[in-house]
């Protein structure tokens, strides 16, 4: 069934209680499908953004690889850049969520942050996050909207509830941060050694999962030493 399943002559319509459910219908499956069009669109685009950058990708090589024509693609988005930022806002709405849950529950700094570190560094030493990045890198000093774009819908909201986590765990007496702010950009920073560079710059890596867990163990233990406080290491819920 399609939107055109649903009459256009008001003459032909049913009438009273029957019009309203058949309305109600008509909308429900023209906006699962427009959805669906959306999210089809999107993985269109992911392919040929991989693949030819943000300069080098064109609506038409989107749409095509995407299935559409490009009159469709037009409704949806209308413009390039319109399209690679609702690709990055997807991507974080989709991909932020389970590390930031971490600090939501009553676990202590230390189990929280390693909870933590685990989830970040998952997460940028994943394929699409590697060609994301570097596409950010590449093309901001060409189009600096994209980085602003990628650092207000992942980067920032990661680090203000990590920041906001800090302060809270400061005025709880278990982490002296007094720039809540710096510290969890340092944090993340730690996180980043070795195995993100490396992955970057498509450098192998001859233990992978031994380095994970080395970079886990080293941020939280350096973070912890500049930040944490004796009673904090073991026994205060986050």
């Amino acid at each position: 069934m399609s939107c055109s399943d649903f009459p256009s002559d008001p003459a032909s319509a049913p009438t009273g209680v029957s019009a309203l459910s058949s309305n109600s219908a008509g909308t429900q499956c023209c906006a699962g499908e427009s959805e669906a069009k959306k999210q089809q669109i999107l993985a269109g685009a992911n392919l040929v953004f991989a693949e030819h950058g943000y300069e080098g990708a064109s609506m038409s090589a989107i749409a095509r690889k995407a299935g559409v024509s490009k009159g469709t693609l037009y409704n949806y988005f209308a413009s390039k850049a319109d399209l690679f930022t609702a690709y990055v806002e997807q991507r974080c709405r989709e991909k932020l969520p389970p590390i930031l849950a971490s600090i939501q529950q009553g676990r202590t700094p230390r189990e929280t942050l390693t909870l933590m570190a685990g989830g970040i560094i998952q997460l940028i030493t994943q394929p699409e996050s590697l060609v994301l990045y570097r596409i950010i890198v590449s093309e901001a000093p060409h189009f600096p909207q994209l980085a602003i774009s990628f650092w207000q819908h992942g980067p920032n909201p990661a680090l203000s509830t990590l920041s906001n986590w800090l302060a809270e765990q400061t005025q709880r007496g278990t982490m002296r941060a007094e720039d809540p702010h710096l510290a969890a950009e340092q944090f993340f920073s730690l996180c980043q050694t070795r195995i993100a560079h490396r992955k970057r710059f498509n450098m192998p890596l001859e233990n992978e999962e031994e380095d994970k867990r080395k970079v886990i163990q080293s941020a939280v233990n350096v973070f912890m030493a500049a930040y944490g406080l004796p009673d904090a290491q073991s026994s205060t819920p986050a």
